[in-house]
């Protein structure tokens, strides 16, 4: 399975279905924390569930329309990222990813994504990347602002969240944007 080894604490690991156990551990326990943020975590109420959604995201990562990693910072499942919705078509996809709240301000997160764009654009060859953010949720907002994202605009009621919509913010990054921050060495 595939994985990239970010530094010398830090690699992403395609999810294995052994790991269902400890990805919902991750969750249950940053349960409160993570629903204020994420639509599915109320649906998830035990570890065979996760078993389910890791086989049906082994089969995504083999049919080429996402890849889901598990964020391991010294060795301990600390998060997780996605490569979601892979349109080879138009070349572009969508990140995601959390962290668990006790992990954050480690740069994790932010160490992740770059990761995460690094494959899209290097290995992959796609030429944009989008992240979508709540309006309110300023951590998440932080990580494209840092990597010089542009801001799009705004998905107005774009996800329903605890019994109500909110509004988005659509972040994205062309390949030559990064090209040109970034020298990559392989």
């Amino acid at each position: 399975m595939l994985t990239l080894k970010v530094d010398s604490e830090l690699e992403l690991r395609i999810f294995e279905p052994r790991e269902a156990g400890e990805l919902f551990w991750l969750v249950d326990s940053n349960r409160r924390y993570l629903r204020e943020w994420l639509p599915w975590i109320d649906g998830i109420q035990a570890p065979g569930q996760f078993f389910s959604v890791i086989q049906m995201w082994q089969r995504n990562y083999q049919e080429g329309s996402s890849i889901h990693f598990g964020i391991r910072y010294r060795g301990i499942l600390a998060g997780s990222i996605s490569l979601h919705g892979i349109d080879w078509s138009n070349s572009q996809a969508s990140i995601g990813y959390y962290t668990a709240e006790k992990l954050q301000g480690k740069g994790i997160t932010i160490r992740s994504v770059k990761a995460v764009i690094n494959h899209a654009f290097y290995e992959l060859g796609l030429n944009r990347i989008e992240i979508r953010c709540g309006k309110d949720n300023h951590k998440s907002q932080a990580i494209p602002k840092k990597l010089g994202f542009y801001k799009e605009g705004v998905i107005r009621d774009g996800e329903y969240l605890n019994g109500h919509f909110q509004d988005l913010f659509l972040y994205g990054l062309l390949s030559k944007e990064w090209h040109r921050r970034h020298v990559h060495y392989s």
